[in-house]
């Protein structure tokens, strides 16, 4: 997650996953999506404004409106339209606002779970993996439906999404029936780990789950599939071109080296260890995800981040120069 100002220069281009985001992220949710019949409702009773405001939380926590409104354009939020380019293309992240005609205002619950949790269209189609559903499998459905309470409460776009940009033969769908033999085992419900205590559990979940965070800090292999073995060491292969940083607690190329307080520190306004501060794909996640997260949150990653297996990467290092 750590970068200089000037690193990433990919990353600058490409939507944030926590990724960001920023990996085939950052952050980002890379199809174009359907709508069904039935249209949905935000509950308005008092149990549904707190699933709404622990919706707007967790909405934050996932970095969704980064990925899924093109500010950079002044696209409406969560109009979606941010290009991510990838060696097998571009992708066009959806509208996913309440929108009945072109985002999700008609899908159903189990419409959404199944595309989160799933990976599956409410059409039945598989969505690309450049939309994290690999990470939001794991996320509990309690949680992606208190999110999709707070989507359904902002106003809807009305913004045709844009068709992806493939190169052949990734522009056939009927491919990714094979990736997913390969690449994805659909998450169920999440499970704590007796072994460490509660501040680890929580980050874990919303470093691994929520935040999709090795999404964008893991190297990946010729077909898109993240190597696990060497999760959140830092790739030299962002989406757009660029480099993301090792995040392991390697003392020489990861974040071995620094304090706790001084992880809590990035991730709540963006300054490194060395004065300076996170580049503009980074900085794109503080701003619109873990500055919006609460001290204890923050402390949870970082108590997470610092107990992973270190990893050396020389040429992904959380901080070098030019970086």
């Amino acid at each position: 997650m750590m970068v200089r100002n000037k690193a990433c220069e990919g990353l600058n281009r490409r939507p944030a996953l926590a990724s960001r985001v920023r990996s085939l992220g950052l952050g980002l949710l890379g199809l174009s999506l359907l709508a069904v019949a039935g249209p949905a409702r935000a509950d308005s009773s008092a149990e549904g404004d707190s699933q709404i405001a622990r919706g707007a939380y967790l909405f934050a926590a996932g970095g969704c409106n980064a990925c899924h409104t093109d500010k950079k354009n002044g696209g409406a939020q969560l109009g979606g339209g941010v290009a991510l380019d990838t060696p097998f293309g571009r992708f066009y992240t959806p509208n996913i606002s309440a929108d009945p005609e072109h985002g999700i205002g008609r899908w159903s619950e189990a419409d959404f779970l199944r595309a989160l949790k799933q990976g599956i269209a409410p059409d039945g189609s598989y969505y690309y993996p450049a939309f994290p559903y690999t990470a939001y499998s794991k996320a509990n459905p309690d949680d992606l439906l208190a999110i999709r309470a707070y989507i359904l409460s902002l106003p809807p776009a009305a913004t045709a999404n844009k068709p992806h940009e493939l190169r052949f033969p990734f522009s056939w769908r009927a491919l990714l029936g094979v990736w997913r033999l390969m690449n994805f085992d659909e998450g169920g419900a999440w499970v704590e780990d007796a072994g460490h205590d509660a501040s680890w559990n929580r980050g874990a979940y919303l470093t691994a789950a929520l935040g999709h965070c090795a999404e964008c800090h893991t190297p990946r292999g010729f077909l898109g599939g993240l190597e696990r073995s060497l999760s959140f060491s830092g790739t030299t292969a962002a989406p757009g071109g660029g480099k993301v940083p090792n995040i392991t607690p390697d003392p020489q190329t990861g974040i071995g080296s620094w304090s706790k307080d001084q992880v809590v520190r990035v991730l709540k306004d963006g300054a490194l260890p060395d004065f300076d501060y996170v580049g503009d794909g980074m900085g794109e996640v503080v701003s619109e995800n873990t500055s919006k997260l609460t001290d204890a949150d923050r402390t949870a990653i970082a108590d997470y981040l610092m107990s992973l297996p270190p990893i050396r990467n020389d040429a992904a290092k959380a901080t070098q120069p030019g970086y």
